[in-house]
């Protein structure tokens, strides 16, 4: 039983699982994303969530509090060509800005009037090969104008807008084709009218007596 026994093994042992916490924490800061499976987001948010808590105090105290979860001041590479990246002839990374800086003074300002709720989980609607697992992204909030989630709409989806838009056109079609009898109707009228034109009440007296005098004539 685990009664009273917080968080999930993910099937790693006690280490192995911190370490892989500190190492998805360094790249969420580094990266404003990851894309990983949805228990592993659900744990590592915590961790991470209380790492900005602490780094928006700003102190000496928090930064060796940050620097002590995290395993050390790690270096922050966000790619080849970022400034103060520095290697060798060999390749061999020599200097890199610090995550530690990087989150004191870039990320943790971005929430100093947010209480919580730094990260937020979303889910792509994918599966990992392999095992079938759920895959998502965990962000910092914020970073909607960065890295775009390349998430797939479900069929679902993609089925209920096929029927809109069907539904659409249909009720398109069918307002024109009802403005189409409207107008032949009223062109219709017109042109009926135009061609028997109302008579005159004069006009209509003389015709009752020219049928009359020619009804006598055929008479007489």
């Amino acid at each position: 039983m685990r009664h009273r026994v917080y968080g999930r093994t993910l099937g790693r042992k006690t280490n192995h699982r911190i370490a892989m916490f500190r190492n998805m924490a360094v790249s969420l800061f580094t990266h404003g994303q990851i894309t990983t499976t949805l228990p592993k987001a659900k744990s590592v948010q915590p961790f991470v969530e209380k790492l900005i808590s602490a780094a928006k105090k700003g102190d000496l105290a928090s930064r060796r509090r940050v620097i002590a979860k995290l395993g050390g001041d790690k270096w922050n590479i966000p790619d080849e060509e970022a400034d103060g990246v520095e290697r060798n002839k060999y390749g061999e990374l020599k200097s890199a800005p610090r995550i530690t800086k990087h989150l004191f003074d870039d990320i943790a300002p971005r929430y100093a009037e947010r209480d919580g709720g730094y990260t937020r989980i979303i889910k792509l609607g994918k599966h990992r090969i392999g095992d079938g697992a759920d895959l998502v992204v965990l962000q910092l909030v914020g970073d909607e104008d960065g890295p775009q989630v390349g998430g797939k709409f479900s069929r679902r989806r993609e089925k209920a807008n096929r029927r809109m838009d069907f539904a659409a056109k249909r009720r398109k079609g069918e307002g024109k084709a009802d403005d189409a009898e409207e107008t032949k109707a009223d062109e219709a009228e017109t042109s009926t009218a135009v061609a028997d034109p109302p008579e005159t009440e004069s006009e209509a007296t003389e015709a009752q007596a020219n049928d009359a005098e020619s009804t006598e004539e055929s008479k007489d």
